[in-house]
């Protein structure tokens, strides 16, 4: 194999970008839970269409969820919710996903720039960038994130991207028997969610309520919508989730004030020393 010096041209591009994509109408999902069934079609076509490896075959005891959570592997997960007392009760299930958040802490917390919004608006890890740091995973507050043992890169749902380059929609959405993922562009998915809420609401069902659908507290609204019938904790969501970049102000305000009393505290000893 022949060597040749760099020229001018290969310098040049080497620091040049492409233009980036022309940017499309967000899109994200909307999970209907009281539509949920629990087939786990979207967990398995989650993981065909990836490429992504099968959990080792673990008895859990926890109901029919032996994937228990999200993971580098599972980007999909069903939960599955039994609340039986006295004989009587009622099954919760919920498929769990990245909820590519508008403003999302992983994103924030990523020091390479490996973590972007691409044009869908979709949150997206770019695995030649990331270096394995692991701040997105401890950033997220739904555990989503999760680094691989083999390439020690971080990985998660990338919202089937490949697939909306091509005009498909994700391989979740497309496998689901009811229309309990629903999958399309954000602002209709909202839309959508508050008429199906209405409808549970009048036929009697007033313990139904959306999570995500709006912004609460420091935190942003979610582009992975869920319908939910119990408290968020319930389905391994947080009550109210937390943004760590937004006490990041406080934070350094504080460590500001710390040391300025600790150097006027060493100043005053060795004054009193003299």
């Amino acid at each position: 194999m022949s060597l040749h010096a760099p020229s001018i041209s290969d310098l040049r591009d080497a620091w040049s970008r492409p233009e980036p994509p022309q940017k499309q109408e967000e899109t994200g999902f909307f999970t209907d839970t009281t539509l949920c069934i629990g087939c786990k079609a979207c967990e398995v076509a989650c993981k065909q269409w990836n490429q992504l490896p099968a959990d080792e075959f673990h008895w859990t005891g926890n109901s029919y969820d032996n994937t228990v959570t999200l993971s580098d592997t599972t980007w999909r997960h069903v939960a599955f919710v039994e609340q039986f007392e006295d004989g009587a009760g009622r099954w919760l299930m919920m498929s769990d996903v990245c909820k590519h958040c508008q403003l999302a802490p992983c994103y924030e917390a990523c020091p390479t720039g490996s973590i972007i919004y691409n044009e869908f608006g979709n949150v997206y890890v770019q695995q030649d960038i990331c270096n394995g740091c692991g701040y997105c995973v401890a950033a997220c507050p739904f555990g989503v994130l999760d680094r691989n043992e083999d390439d020690g890169r971080a990985h998660k749902c990338t919202l089937c991207y490949d697939r909306q380059k091509e005009g498909m929609e994700p391989a979740c959405a497309k496998s689901c028997p009811t229309d309990s993922i629903r999958f399309g562009p954000v602002s209709q998915l909202r839309e959508e969610a508050k008429q199906r809420l209405e409808q549970l609401h009048a036929r009697g069902e007033t313990d139904a309520y959306l999570y995500g659908n709006e912004p609460a507290g420091e935190y942003s609204a979610l582009n992975s919508i869920f319908l939910l019938k119990d408290k968020p904790s319930v389905y391994n969501l947080p009550d109210a989730p937390r943004r760590p970049a937004a006490h990041l102000k406080t934070n350094y305000l504080l460590s500001f004030g710390a040391a300025l009393g600790l150097a006027a505290a060493s100043a005053f000893l060795f004054s009193r020393e003299e």
